[in-house]
């Protein structure tokens, strides 16, 4: 299957379970609950507390198990799911795959979210046949803004990617690309938007010590973030282009543009989502 991104679909996406709906878990969870999108309802999912599945309690669209109040939770909650993502900790995933194996439908296609966990480790813990599809989707998932990079495993069909492809794309842009790329999208996509915030949290700050006070200097920042994405996201222009469309020959956006880029960004952003991929790849060795 070619590298694309799949367009935004109205086909019915199967019933589908959720073991571990933690952070990004949670995200896709939440994403997959809107009321546009059309999937088999309810949705599985399990928690290790009860405390956690009773949050859901009352929901219509999402049947909660717990782990905590029953040991077979995450095995009740994979029978008769034609997708089953798994959203445990890297960890966990090795013990949690090989809990459910017995209990997988025929057919049914594994998916992990999990960072520095190949398909392969997955494989080797499944009945044979059973294909493996690794997904990292990040956290904009929740409000149907994700980025989901997309590998299939060895026994995926182009069928298989394509059912996972269509499921991310319910809440975002899904993008398929090799398995040897998804800890490269870790690192862009996945872990980008701490990356945002963390450029918000500065500015904000910088905005604050140069005299305005929080509320003032939140939503300067907030509205200067939002606003620039959405114009972003309304032009063909590139980012380079709409920076110096801002930036006037002599003009006070350039001299703060020339600090910023004294200060290295290039070897910085280079630096960064090495030091990402590198710590995804430890995950892979167990370390």
């Amino acid at each position: 299957m070619d590298e694309s991104t799949a367009p935004r679909t109205t086909a019915r996406l199967p019933r589908t379970a959720m073991i571990g709906v933690g952070s990004m878990g949670g995200a896709i969870l939440e994403g997959l609950r809107a009321p546009d999108v059309d999937i088999e309802r309810p949705i599985t999912v399990t928690t290790k507390s009860e405390a956690s599945a009773a949050a859901f309690a009352g929901a219509s669209d999402v049947t909660a198990l717990s782990s905590e109040r029953d040991s077979d939770a995450n095995r009740r909650a994979v029978r008769g799911a034609e997708i089953v993502v798994l959203g445990v900790k890297p960890w966990m995933m090795r013990d949690v795959v090989r809990e459910i194996a017995g209990d997988l439908e025929p057919g049914a296609v594994v998916v992990s979210v999990a960072a520095g966990v190949p398909n392969s480790a997955i494989e080797a813990e499944l009945p044979a046949g059973v294909p493996v599809v690794r997904a990292m989707p990040n956290t904009p998932s929740t409000i149907g803004l994700g980025a989901t990079g997309i590998a299939g495993g060895a026994l995926a069909t182009e069928e298989h990617i394509a059912l996972v492809q269509r499921m991310f794309a319910t809440v975002g842009e899904a993008l398929i690309v090799r398995e040897d790329q998804i800890n490269a999208v870790a690192a862009v996509s996945g872990s980008g938007p701490a990356y945002l915030f963390l450029y918000a949290e500065e500015m904000t700050a910088a905005a604050e010590r140069a005299g305005f006070d929080e509320d003032q200097a939140r939503t300067l920042v907030k509205q200067t973030i939002v606003g620039a994405a959405q114009l972003w996201a309304h032009s063909d222009e590139s980012p380079e282009t709409l920076r110096r469309n801002v930036t006037s020959p002599k003009g006070t956006t350039e001299q703060a543009i020339i600090e910023l880029q004294r200060g290295g960004w290039a070897e910085l952003f280079d630096r960064a989502l090495a030091a990402n991929v590198r710590r995804s790849e430890e995950i892979e060795r167990g370390e």
